[in-house]
């Protein structure tokens, strides 16, 4: 489990790139003080397991159904990435629930400063769109964010200058790829309202109606 609060934006070494897998090799300078093997790692918002390290870089394995479905099969040598250890107990929580179990990606459609903020405008698909919620938490390459403008297949984030100055987000250029986690209370909620909709009188038309 995360928060969504980036400790250190690390640097891809090297890639050992397999018929559908990846093995990343990644430079840190904050999070290898305290780092076992075994550790869970949110390396842009997605949990992966570090399998080797250093006192200057740490391995992880990527499967292949986490490089179908993120935006880690676009890092190259050199590329910058959002870093998160798994919180610890005793710590304080400042992001939100975050499993680094990507929903899918997004595409940066437009980057724009306003007053002392960057807006980001992100499309995703009509699939994503469903979980994402007006004022809703958003994960943003293992950003925690919040959602202040929504459209059908369009999110638009914004980013104090602490946030875009600390993530990979303020590297990022339009047309770019972000994988992107929806919130983990609120796909459980949905869920479960899909099902008992399957079998029950309660439905959305029903809760309108009675004034909810």
């Amino acid at each position: 489990m995360f928060t969504g609060i980036i400790e250190d934006i690390g640097k891809v070494h090297s890639i050992v790139q397999g018929p559908n897998t990846m093995e990343l090799t990644i430079s840190s300078s904050k999070i290898l003080s305290d780092i076992h093997l075994g550790d869970s790692i949110a390396v842009n918002g997605v949990c992966l397991t570090v399998t080797s390290f250093s006192d200057k870089y740490f391995t992880v394995d990527v499967m292949p159904e986490t490089v179908k479905s993120t935006s880690l099969q676009s890092l190259t040598a050199g590329s910058h990435v959002n870093l998160e250890r798994a919180m610890s107990a005793n710590g304080r929580f400042g992001g939100h629930f975050v499993s680094g179990h990507v929903d899918g990606t997004g595409i940066i459609i437009k980057k724009r400063p306003v007053a002392n903020a960057v807006y980001i405008d992100i499309a995703i698909s009509e699939a994503l769109s469903e979980y994402c919620l007006l004022k809703g938490s958003i994960t943003i390459d293992g950003t925690s964010l919040t959602i202040f403008d929504l459209q059908p297949q369009q999110l638009t984030v914004s980013l104090i200058p602490h946030t875009y100055r600390e993530t990979v987000l303020g590297m990022k250029k339009e047309r770019e790829p972000v994988n992107i986690e929806t919130d983990l209370l609120g796909k459980y909620i949905i869920n479960q309202f899909k099902g008992r909709q399957k079998s029950s009188s309660l439905t959305m038309d029903f809760l309108h109606q009675h004034g909810f």
